[in-house]
């Protein structure tokens, strides 16, 4: 677990649970009846959340050594005035940028860039449908588990220990239920059933504002006249990016996250076998693990589970820190998704196959010393 020290500014989230053992954090009862979108966020074009999973620091400039101005907790949303360098460089990080908050500076890497765009409500699910995909696009939106008790190790970790249950922007989940609250709000019902996340079992209902529904030509493939054979993903480990290739031509560049240490990104050449619009992915424990609803946009190319996927718990493209995935931004994850082939479609949304002449997507990860 991380402790409070120049290098990481954040502390854990067992410090953080003490605080809430303590009383010194509380958070609101929910009422499933009565669930609506009521958070203040900063009315400001971009914000930048906490997403540490503890707390982090604001400094007063964009020094690592610099004074601490104040510590905020988890989630707590900024107005992100916008991204600086590094005043002088922190040898422990190759991530050299700072926001600029009207509080202070904060590591760029700790904050989730993200937007607060309420959306007008659906009345009822689709004529015809099982239910539709939407994405959260506010900061962050409380759940209330519909079936208690809960299943998934992290849900009951958080609910055992007071925190909030909540999905935070560009994940993107399964909407199988509209219901109307006491007092006439619309309320989502949120399901990771089968073939829509493979969840543990446990069913939400979240404010209906907060999610805009994906309209299928936002998942229309980029480049289907390309000869699937003529594309191919280069993950390069040593420099942490992603270049998509149609022949020669380099047609997209990112950032990535790749595993380090025992959890290293394998190397290789390898082959799109699974893509998921949104997947509940899970291994380990609460304290040395991971169980994560709707990681959006996933793109699979190794056997034992590796994908390239959205990410909204860390804003540390450039650097190593996953657990052997590849970490890309909300907006480079889906970009690859519509580009690696075949296609999926909202109503075939999670897509296995093993025979490259279906025509998988050629991925190719290496190591560069120079």
């Amino acid at each position: 677990m991380k402790t409070i020290n120049k290098a990481n500014n954040f502390i854990s989230r067992r410090e953080f649970l003490k605080l809430s053992s303590l009383g010194i954090i509380s958070f609101p009862f929910v009422n499933k009846n009565s669930l609506v979108s009521n958070q203040e966020f900063p009315d400001y074009d971009t914000l930048g959340r906490n997403c540490t999973g503890g707390i982090a620091l604001v400094r007063s400039r964009p020094d690592v050594n610099s004074t601490i101005v104040k510590e905020v907790y988890e989630d707590t949303v900024f107005p992100w005035i916008r991204e600086v360098s590094a005043e002088n460089v922190d040898l422990n990080h190759f991530i050299q940028r700072w926001v600029e908050t009207p509080e202070g500076f904060v590591y760029s890497p700790t904050l989730q860039p993200v937007k607060n765009l309420p959306n007008s409500v659906m009345n009822s699910i689709p004529d015809g449908k099982a239910g539709f995909w939407a994405e959260v696009t506010i900061p962050f939106v409380d759940l209330y588990l519909d079936n208690p008790p809960a299943r998934s190790p992290a849900i009951k970790h958080l609910v055992d220990n007071g925190f909030p249950v909540r999905l935070y922007y560009s994940q993107v989940m399964w909407i199988d239920q509209i219901r109307v609250g006491n007092s006439g709000n619309i309320i989502y019902r949120v399901n990771e059933n089968e073939k829509h996340g493979y969840g543990y079992g446990d069913v939400f209902l979240a404010a209906g504002e907060a999610f805009r529904p994906i309209q299928e030509e936002e998942i229309a493939p980029i480049s289907p006249e390309m000869d699937p054979a003529e594309k191919t993903i280069r993950i390069n480990l040593t420099y942490q990016t992603l270049s998509c290739f149609e022949g020669e031509k380099e047609v997209y560049f990112c950032r990535v996250t790749t595993g380090g240490g025992e959890f290293a990104t394998p190397t290789g050449e390898f082959v799109t076998w699974r893509k998921s619009i949104s997947i509940h992915m899970a291994a380990g424990t609460v304290d040395a693990g991971y169980d994560t609803p709707g990681v959006s946009w996933s793109t699979f190319f190794v056997g034992t589970g590796v994908a390239i996927h959205s990410t909204f718990w860390h804003n540390q493209f450039g650097e190593k820190r996953s657990h052997g995935c590849v970490n890309c931004k909300p907006e480079d994850a889906k970009w690859i998704f519509r580009w690696t082939t075949p296609s999926v479609s909202l109503n075939e949304s999670d897509v296995s196959w093993s025979d490259w002449q279906q025509g998988s997507t050629r991925v190719i990860v290496e190591e560069r010393l120079f």
